[in-house]
């Protein structure tokens, strides 16, 4: 985020349309969130930690964008990105995961993040390194002459070896012992240890695996692989010996604190109030839980304390049985930003089957092309699907763009199946194809409800 040249909130959105289509008001949204902290980094020192960050709610049924663009906004920032269900936690007290799982399991991304960084830095020292232990491999060193054994009289063995060693590395560098086979050693425990710790014993700063796992002694173990693959096994090792892991966790740290986001989906399912039959765990105990992390607490995780105060938060939900107003008042005052996302059109259906770099269209054109199809799809095609997604979406539950998803599945069943032993063909689909695929199915509707 200490870049000078940060993304301007005109080209986050730019960025964003590549991937999802329409929602402006979200991308707007969002992008303004990501160029503040990029504008806090620069103010003072003392105004800078009173900069809350203006958590966001997006209200919108499923399938129309909303972790979409979360994910997108994340990979963008390089930020470290969690993506939580608020159903699935539990009041503290009860059975179940607690809130605070969540900004460990943020900062256990965080370090995966750092240390894959990390070693793509020293990379090119630990391809050197194992560039020698490959060579060790291929062709061992000489052993050096016993106390009883007599001195060699010349060194003349010595640079013949010197010489051998550097036609294999020669050969290596070329690709030409690609296809040779290698014995490498590789750590392995003498059985895996799965520790199932009570509830609240994991907000202790200790790891129960490690420390039973250190109990037993580590085991090396042969493999026999090809000299490539055994080259990106030492590279990894090399590697993990030059990195600093005080320093990634420090690094880690400080980036979840500052640029961390989570997702909370489905913050809808704990909108309401205690039952009148005894305490719901799952609802407002859940959002007073939920209060202090999002307000800004220190949790305390294995790796150390962090902070939640920077972090940006996106709930999410569709809020047809409850609405944001059934949160409580100060949950509800800690998303400031309040952003309503748009069902989705024909049009829209359109292009998402046909703009993004990952529409649907060019996915099934690319995986069935592996087995020789070439699938074109037709203008008049591409309406029936959008139309026929809209129609069912309207008729039935809106489960938004994942409608496409099934529809096409559904309609390129039996290409799938058959691919293999077609050999090579050229495919038109067109409305007439797509219509006697689907249309039995479109008009049963007890039956679309199961199948589409």
């Amino acid at each position: 985020m200490s870049n000078e040249t940060f993304f301007t909130p005109r080209e986050i959105v730019s960025e964003l349309d590549r991937y999802i289509i329409g929602q402006n008001k979200a991308k707007r949204a969002v992008s303004i969130a990501l160029r503040n902290r990029w504008r806090r980094q620069r103010v003072s020192p003392e105004l800078k930690d009173e900069i809350a960050p203006k958590n966001i709610l997006m209200i919108g049924p499923t399938g129309v964008g909303k972790t979409e663009i979360a994910r997108r906004l994340a990979q963008l920032a390089q930020a470290p990105f969690l993506k939580v269900e608020a159903s699935k936690f539990t009041e503290v007290g009860y059975v179940g995961r607690d809130v605070e799982s969540m900004i460990r399991d943020l900062t256990d991304i965080a370090i995966k993040m750092v240390t894959d960084e990390e070693k793509q830095t020293v990379r090119t020292r630990a391809e050197d390194m194992a560039e020698e232990r490959m060579l060790d491999l291929l062709f061992p060193a000489p052993q050096p002459p016993q106390a009883h054994q007599p001195q060699p009289a010349e060194p003349a063995q010595a640079e013949s070896s010197s010489e051998t060693r550097e036609k294999l590395r020669k050969l290596l560098r070329e690709g030409k012992l690609d296809e040779r086979f290698v014995d490498i050693e590789v750590t392995s425990k003498n059985f895996p240890i799965q520790v199932f710790s009570p509830s609240g014993l994991e907000e202790m700063d200790v790891n129960i695996s490690d420390m039973l796992g250190n109990l037993f002694p580590k085991k090396t173990k042969k493999r026999k692989v090809r000299v490539p693959d055994a080259m990106e096994v030492l590279i990894q090792e090399e590697a993990q010996k030059l990195i600093d892991m005080d320093n990634v966790i420090k690094k880690s740290i400080e980036r979840v604190e500052q640029s961390g986001i989570i997702f909370i989906d489905e913050i809808d399912k704990v909108a309401g109030r205690e039952s009148s039959a005894g305490p719901d765990v799952s609802r407002e105990g859940v959002q007073r839980d939920l209060l202090p992390i999002i307000e800004g607490c220190t949790v305390n995780t294995k790796h150390g304390m962090v902070k939640t105060d920077h972090i940006l938060f996106i709930g999410a939900g569709a809020f047809h049985v409850s609405k944001p107003s059934d949160l409580i008042p100060e949950l509800q005052g800690r998303f400031p930003i309040r952003v309503e996302l748009e069902p989705l059109t024909t049009d829209d259906f359109i292009k998402i089957l046909t703009q993004p770099r990952n529409a649907l269209i060019k996915q099934y054109v690319e995986l069935l092309n592996t087995e020789n199809i070439d699938l074109d799809f037709s203008d008049d095609a591409i309406m029936e699907i959008a139309e026929t997604a809209h129609t069912v979406n309207e008729s039935m539950e809106n489960i938004g763009a994942r409608r496409l998803h099934t529809i096409m599945e559904r309609m390129l069943d039996e290409i799938s199946f058959n691919a293999p032993d077609m050999g090579h063909e050229k495919i038109t689909i067109d409305a007439n194809y797509v219509r006697e695929k689907i249309a039995d199915i479109v008009k049963d509707r007890d039956l679309s409800r199961y199948i589409l």
